[in-house]
């Protein structure tokens, strides 16, 4: 799932959003290539920063789900599969409650909307959000640099998911996670494109939370996140809790509302399991030849790095001379801008893991440059 975070947007930035990203945003296996970052990766499309929608409030509370036999009746697969005691799933789902607000919000939004790298960057690395980010950094100084120098993930990028995904923990979500997995398990969408990949999935999810609950010992009828079931501060989906998140607190629990411990080790194991190279950048500005510039080549492969410097000059890009003696494989990263001219960048594999937290450059870039912002401040007001 992250998140893909939950911020509030504007219509034609929600529409722009639910587009571009679609994880966490972070349960789905790695795939062999980059599938494009405008389609849909299972957990990226889950988690979208930015859309929001308020819960259903009690007046228009729909029945729970014990009312439901259909559903009631695969109480049983469900325990089975993961090998819970049949009563107290039956008790849970049963408590579930149909929304029909969160069937609505995870369909495909309309078709037309520019993709504009410059507005969906104003949403991110503006004033209060690097300032709460100065804030979450020396409030947790001490916990941010043990994460890096065990993981290797630089802490400026740390931060930078926590703040595009939550605000640092503002936006976490208001829905009950029970309600949203059980109601996407069951009742996902039939007018979406590929409902049945994404009703599978989501019922995965349900299992993965369920089991995450018995484990952990916390009530999966108190638990809230997003629309998509995405939890707490990083805003991870349930299977990347059991994949990637970790008990950095050292208290024998992973709580990622409430430990920001926890949520900083967890970010930064991801981050690692996605084969993050310590001390190698995430990207590089680029010279561009009009004449020579082969942009069906270059964008085809999307944002896997596969180019070497000399592929890149062969086809039209160059990298800046202070650059020139990177070694590795490096993809060219296109970020539209609406009606004006894109903006490109030189993506490394460090830019690419990054997007295995979302599957969208541009949610990539907001992270990278919120966290180098501030870093900046940091630095510059220590």
């Amino acid at each position: 799932m992250a998140t893909l975070g939950t911020s509030p947007l504007t219509l034609s930035l929600i529409a722009l959003s639910i587009t571009l990203l679609a994880s966490t945003a972070h349960s789905m296996p790695n795939p062999p290539a980059a599938k494009k970052h405008a389609k849909a990766h299972t957990k990226a499309q889950a988690k979208k920063p930015g859309k929001t929608a308020t819960p259903p409030s009690a007046s228009s509370q729909q029945p729970l789900y014990q009312t439901r036999a259909d559903v009631m009746s695969q109480v049983p697969a469900l325990a089975d599969a993961t090998q819970l005691d049949p009563n107290w799933v039956r008790h849970i789902i049963g408590q579930a409650q149909y929304l029909p607000t969160v069937s609505r919000l995870v369909l495909p939004p309309a078709i037309g909307v520019k993709k504009n790298w410059r507005s969906y960057r104003e949403r991110f690395v503006e004033p209060a959000r690097i300032n709460a980010g100065v804030l979450f950094w020396k409030t947790h100084e001490k916990t941010l640099e043990r994460a890096e120098k065990e993981y290797g993930v630089p802490a400026k990028y740390i931060v930078g998911i926590i703040g595009v995904e939550s605000l640092y923990g503002r936006h976490t979500g208001n829905f009950r996670v029970i309600d949203v997995l059980t109601t996407l398990a069951f009742d996902f969408p039939k007018e979406h494109p590929k409902a049945s990949a994404r009703q599978a999935f989501f019922r995965q999810e349900l299992e993965q939370f369920l089991l995450f609950s018995k484990k952990n010992t916390t009530d999966p009828l108190r638990t809230k996140g997003s629309y998509a079931g995405a939890i707490g501060l990083p805003q991870f989906m349930p299977s990347s809790i059991a994949r990637f998140a970790v008990d950095f607190d050292g208290d024998g629990t992973i709580n990622l509302q409430d430990s920001v411990s926890d949520t900083i080790g967890s970010v930064a194991n991801y981050f690692k399991s996605f084969q993050w190279q310590p001390d190698a950048p995430t990207h590089f500005t680029i010279q561009i030849d009009p004449q020579q510039l082969d942009l069906k080549t270059l964008l085809a492969p999307d944002i896997l790095p596969t180019f070497s410097q000399a592929d890149l000059l062969a086809k039209g890009v160059t990298l800046l001379p202070a650059d020139a003696s990177y070694p590795g494989k490096l993809a060219l990263v296109e970020l539209q801008n609406g009606d004006d001219a894109p903006s490109y960048v030189a993506g490394t594999n460090n830019f690419y893991t990054v997007t295995r937290y979302n599957w969208s450059s541009y949610y990539a870039m907001a992270v990278i440059e919120l966290g180098e912002a501030v870093a900046r401040e940091v630095q510059s007001k220590p």
